[in-house]
């Protein structure tokens, strides 16, 4: 395992490549169509693959105030739990959610998942891969409505087709991981 940050993230890339990275046509969750495809799941599904994500974002976030981490799921549910998991052993430890796309149909019938949240926290939304940045806005719109407040967003890779203007929109930054320049396109 490596061992420095920069080792760590150099690994990840390695990892994103070799395994969630494909070149071939496909259709994106916001309708374009594109040459090739990053599914980020294939390694942040993995034990080596969630402990690099969440550590490299972990990493980021050690001087930022905050209360709270989680996202849009797909994208987010393994870091969110990687990250609570490592926020507990620096002992640090930060409550984690999920959002869902529509509410659970039963049960409490809610739209975010984890230990409540409550009005004036603040929060980083995170998500494995950005392109137009349309389910973190929604995720932020969710958010606002109930009093909270996002810091910033994170993602592992940003496919630089409108997140982060979408986000700066919304006076949010978002910062990325890696983007198309990291990989063989």
């Amino acid at each position: 395992m490596p061992k420095s940050a920069s080792a760590q993230k150099d690994r990840l890339l390695q990892l994103l490549i070799k395994e969630a990275f494909f070149k071939e046509k496909i259709t994106l969750s916001s309708g374009k169509v594109s040459d090739f495809y990053i599914d980020a799941r294939r390694v942040t599904l993995t034990a080596e693959g969630a402990y690099l994500s969440a550590k490299v974002i972990w990493d980021i976030l050690q001087k930022e105030p905050f209360e709270a981490i989680g996202g849009p799921t797909l994208g987010a549910d393994p870091l969110v739990g990687a990250i609570g998991v490592l926020s507990f052993q620096a002992r640090r430890p930060v409550n984690t959610f999920l959002i869902r796309k529509t509410p659970k149909a039963h049960g409490k019938k809610q739209k975010i998942e984890g230990p409540p949240l409550k009005p004036g926290w603040r929060v980083v939304l995170i998500d494995d891969v950005a392109t137009t940045g349309q389910s973190l806005v929604e995720a932020m719109g969710v958010l606002a409505a109930m009093g909270v407040k996002v810091n910033k967003a994170i993602c592992l890779v940003n496919r630089a087709e409108g997140a982060q203007e979408a986000l700066e929109r919304h006076h949010c930054p978002l910062i990325s991981i890696f983007d198309l320049s990291d990989f063989p396109l």
